[in-house]
């Protein structure tokens, strides 16, 4: 797809990266509400997880396993959301959304209207934290432990 943005850019800052798919840090503004905030993006241009092989789709679904491991690990949020929505950029990826129950929206999903304003500015994990974590909560999912 020739104008698929997923497809002619990264989509925000890449924290891990294999063949295959890239962790990005989302860098829109919701990334500063929702410290930690990432999306799993898969390399090739598919639209569905049925798109994909069972092996492809057992290895998408293991690198959001891990997002979502090291952000509790990094932040201890009272939530992860996940969501492969694709509405807007029919390109296979997953959020990956660190909640709180005094972040702006709380309960509702980040999209809807704010429930509050901003309570407690968060620090987002550095990068390398982040990418630390991931590796390391990858190489668990994959080995099984």
């Amino acid at each position: 797809m020739q104008d698929c943005p997923l497809c002619l850019a990264p989509g925000g800052e890449i924290v891990w990266q294999d063949g295959l798919c890239r962790v990005i840090r989302v860098d829109a503004a919701d990334g500063a509400a929702f410290p930690g905030y990432c999306r799993v993006v898969w390399r090739a241009h598919v639209a569905e997880m049925t798109d994909l092989d069972p092996g492809s789709r057992r290895h998408l679904m293991n690198v959001v396993y891990a997002v979502e491991a090291a952000l509790r690990t990094l932040l201890a949020p009272d939530k992860i959301n996940l969501a492969a929505l694709g509405n807007m950029v029919p390109h296979l990826h997953w959020h990956v959304i660190p909640r709180w129950r005094d972040d702006s929206h709380f309960p509702a999903a980040i999209w809807a209207p704010a429930e509050r304003s901003v309570v407690a500015m968060r620090q987002p994990p550095t990068t390398q934290a982040l990418a630390t974590a991931i590796a390391a909560a990858l190489t668990e999912e994959e080995s099984g432990a």
